[in-house]
């Protein structure tokens, strides 16, 4: 589904990412982890060829400008004015007006949602709210592939484990392949088949299990978080 080769990304003299490379398969969800300023929203980027970059990134084979038809994307800030008189509704439509409303009640159910929810003014709603109807919009179409920059921000407990339940049930349901930016090391172990642990290169690549040593963490966070998120993951 994804392929990237060496790919490195600068913005003037500073070198943000160096040579990474990783498959990701069909119907596969993949995390990437790293610590902060670590490239990590950059790679999502450049994964969306919404930035310029050195190396290659191909979807489906495809340069990711002719496919972006096929991908949803949940971006890390969503800024919008709350007093904008806009209502979940019209949000929705943005992308593909005219959907039909049975059709727009059904994906709001997949994401916790109730069809009430359509005709409320989107600056009215709770962060967890706001956060599935953005999944809700980026899934309207079936997206082949799904990627999401830290989406469980804003989100309590309780709706973080739905939420993770609904990123499972999108790749069972419709086979969509998922990228998900994540600092929750514990909970994406349990529900990834690869992580890709970014600190300005390529640290790690591949199953939790195997990719999550000690040793690699110690190289990703520095000793001293690494015991840490260690002590989470075996939890």
């Amino acid at each position: 589904m994804i392929q990237v080769k060496n790919l490195s990304v600068a913005f003037g003299h500073q070198t943000i990412l160096s040579h990474v490379s990783f498959n990701v398969q069909h119907g596969e969800i993949a995390a990437v982890i790293g610590p902060n300023g670590s490239g990590k929203t950059t790679l999502i980027r450049a994964i969306l060829g919404l930035i310029s970059s050195e190396g290659e990134v191909l979807i489906e084979n495809e340069h990711p400008s002719h496919i972006r038809a096929h991908v949803g994307y949940v971006p890390q800030r969503f800024r919008f004015d709350p007093d904008f008189p806009i209502t979940v509704k019209e949000y929705l439509d943005l992308p593909r007006p005219h959907v039909h409303k049975k059709e727009y009640s059904q994906k709001l159910k997949e994401v916790g949602l109730e069809a009430s929810i359509l005709h409320k003014p989107l600056g009215s709603l709770s962060g967890g709210q706001l956060q599935r109807v953005l999944i809700a919009q980026a899934t309207i179409h079936h997206p082949s592939l799904l990627i999401l920059d830290e989406p469980s921000t804003g989100i309590d407990i309780v709706g973080e484990e739905q939420f993770y339940d609904l990123l499972k049930e999108q790749r069972d349901q419709h086979g969509t392949t998922i990228i998900l930016v994540s600092h929750d090391i514990a909970v994406i172990s349990s529900i990834v088949d690869q992580v890709i642990c970014v600190n300005k290169k390529l640290i790690c690549f591949g199953p939790p299990k195997q990719a999550l040593t000690q040793e690699k963490l110690s190289e990703l966070y520095g000793k001293k978080d690494a015991a840490l998120y260690s002590h989470h993951q075996h939890h």
